[in-house]
């Protein structure tokens, strides 16, 4: 028996260092320390140029922060502090999350689907509440685009249902499971669709650099960066180089078209323990 388990134990370790670069740890990716293009020279001017950004080894959410996870915050921490900027926009008709018997709850149906209606500040709590933070704006391109220069997450394919949610009605978000295919070379899904996402980065022109004061943004200066697309984007806006920011008024609220997901600088190890499961 004892042979057997070290035989075990040699063959977990080979297949872990044969895995290829992006660690799953329980819903958490690791995005190694690298250079990686980004922005682009044929393109809207916010996005140009085309140049190397090196970021530091970093972990991202593979999903989106769903409304039932935000409503267990909500649970946890209430929508804010007297005085504070309100997390969550409940008494918007779009609020996917209410309170029912004295407990927040995602709405029937809606429970794996992106949240909703959370505002700059109440998905900086989320995060900071689970131990992790916002990504910054260039940790977000890097995750979403990996070493080359590819348009979209999955490549150069044109998008399609499978692997984005796109041209949708208003409001119709789908579950954050279930597009494999549309995944970024670091195996992070959705960064195109169903929600833009909340950064850490104020907007700044290009070229980047994290030490130039734009980050982190904090709600006192500047606009916001937001990444991604939404699910009542059309085609041709999906774009892994998109550039969009909100002034300080639409960071303090919530809107149907942006959701996020929590990363963290820590050293997680190549597969972290614990996590969130989905």
């Amino acid at each position: 028996m004892i042979h057997v388990g070290r035989l075990i134990v040699t063959l977990l370790a080979a297949s872990l260092l044969a895995a290829p670069g992006a660690a799953d740890a329980d819903g958490i990716m690791l995005i190694q320390a690298g250079a990686f293009w980004m922005g682009r020279d044929d393109g809207p001017s916010d996005e140009a140029p085309l140049h190397r950004v090196y970021v530091r080894d970093f972990w991202i959410e593979r999903h989106k922060v769903t409304n039932a996870e935000f409503a267990r915050f909500l649970d946890a921490t209430g929508l804010g502090p007297p005085g504070a900027e309100r997390r969550y926009d409940e008494d918007d008709a779009d609020a996917r999350i209410h309170r029912w018997r004295g407990h927040w709850a995602a709405d029937p149906g809606f429970e794996r689907h992106p949240v909703v209606e959370a505002s700059w500040f109440g998905a900086r709590d989320y995060c900071a509440w689970t131990g992790r933070r916002l990504p910054t704006e260039a940790e977000w391109e890097n995750a979403a685009r990996g070493g080359d220069r590819r348009p979209y997450p999955w490549g150069s394919a044109t998008p399609a249902p499978h692997l984005a949610v796109f041209g949708r009605p208003y409001n119709a978000t789908e579950s954050t499971l279930g597009r494999p295919a549309g995944a970024s070379p670091h195996g992070v899904e959705d960064l195109l669709g169903n929600l833009r996402e909340w950064t850490a980065s104020i907007f700044r022109p290009y070229p980047y650099r994290s030490d130039d004061g734009r980050e982190p943004y904090t709600g006192a200066t500047g606009r916001v960066v937001v990444r991604g697309a939404s699910h009542d984007d059309p085609a041709d806006s999906l774009g892994v180089t998109r550039r969009r920011s909100y002034d300080r008024r639409s960071a303090a609220a919530g809107h149907h078209f942006v959701g996020f997901r929590c990363a963290t600088s820590e050293d997680l190890g190549e597969v972290a323990p614990g996590g969130r499961s989905r």
